[in-house]
């Protein structure tokens, strides 16, 4: 389904070779790389279900890592995912260890300042799994900014922010996966975990038994989108082009719905 757009990348890549020069060299860094390398480097935490996640099997699998698959196809590019913990994935787009992260990252304002986003490509909010039922019956983050509540995030993530700054009466402690955050909340070492929307539901989902309850509704609305240099703009053009053809032609439409509406793909979970 990939195939239409892969013809036109080809071409846009081919006509950005015969452009070269030392002048727009300097000006597309991760471009001539990726067109040099023929190779485009993906960074994703590995453990972001149903964006991104090792299967039992070991291979990566998700919402991300299939669209990921498809734009590397479409450029007629190979895929490189670089698996790094979240809170590092941003800093290793800063030093060019990467070419995007796509991991589930939240578009904000002040990540706009050292980068630039294709998308968004998935709407999501802040809420919360617990099992506690007053907790998850909360409408604003009144109801549950309490000095007797301990909410656990993932480290570096706007969750973690979104706690700090709007429910700061709360205990707030950090970890690096969202399995961390899920086991303390089971165990009863945390009142609740902050996170995006589809981590709440598939903590839920994954485990039956243990009493975890989510929100109906989220606290927040947040865009997810694809983190590119801010130093190269003609790569930025490229993606953002392509990423506009696929959900124009209902791939990421149905992606979506693979992900979050079809559970089948539970069973490829360690």
């Amino acid at each position: 389904m990939f195939r239409s757009i892969r013809l036109l990348a080809l071409t846009s890549l081919t006509a950005l070779l015969l452009l070269a020069s030392s002048a727009v060299n300097a000006q597309a860094p991760v471009l001539n790389r990726v067109v040099k390398t023929n190779t485009l480097r993906v960074g994703m935490s590995a453990n972001q279900p149903p964006l991104n996640v090792k299967s039992k099997s070991g291979q990566m699998i998700g919402l991300e890592v299939d669209l990921a698959n498809g734009l590397a196809y479409a450029l007629g590019l190979e895929l490189e995912i670089v698996q790094k913990p979240f809170g590092q994935l941003l800093g290793a787009l800063k030093r060019g260890q990467v070419d995007m992260v796509m991991s589930g990252v939240d578009i904000t304002a002040a990540r706009t300042q050292d980068f630039l986003f294709v998308g968004p490509y998935l709407l999501s909010g802040k809420s919360l799994v617990t099992t506690s039922k007053a907790l998850a019956g909360a409408d604003t983050v009144d109801d549950v900014n309490r000095r007797d509540v301990t909410f656990v995030a993932l480290k570096n993530s706007t969750s973690h922010a979104f706690v700090k700054r709007h429910i700061p009466k709360a205990k707030l402690v950090a970890v690096d996966t969202y399995e961390k955050g899920v086991a303390m909340v089971i165990s009863g070492k945390a009142s609740a975990m902050v996170a995006d929307m589809p981590a709440c539901a598939l903590a839920v989902l994954r485990n039956p038994d243990a009493g975890l309850v989510t929100l109906e509704e989220p606290l927040s609305v947040e865009p997810m989108g694809i983190a590119v240099s801010a130093k190269d703009m003609r790569f930025y053009n490229l993606i953002d082009n392509y990423i506009e053809a696929i959900e124009a032609t209902g791939i990421l439409s149905a992606l979506r719905a693979k992900w979050f509406e079809d559970p089948s793909w539970l069973d490829e979970l360690p």
